[in-house]
């Protein structure tokens, strides 16, 4: 077990030593993925809380969950990464 130097952030995974499987891997952001329209529930969604950080995000999800938010058509369209 190496020692750490005094003054460095704690890392539990170092940058320089993740190998990526898929490029697509590398940007986890929601416009990323491709594939969904702009029409979409899950795109009304990202579009409203993109701009939403920390506590605040917890309370304006459970918002759009309780049913009064009508977003758009919910698709089964999956957008996985096969291996």
């Amino acid at each position: 077990k190496a020692k750490r130097q005094p003054g460095t952030p704690f890392q539990r995974v170092r940058p320089e030593e993740v190998e990526f499987h898929d490029e697509r891997l590398k940007d986890n952001t929601y416009v990323n993925k491709g594939g969904s329209g702009e029409q979409s529930y899950g795109w009304k969604a990202h579009q409203d809380l993109i701009k939403t950080r920390g506590d605040k995000f917890r309370a304006e999800k459970n918002k759009k969950k309780r049913g009064s938010y009508r977003g758009g058509v919910i698709s089964m369209e999956s957008h996985s990464i096969k291996f």
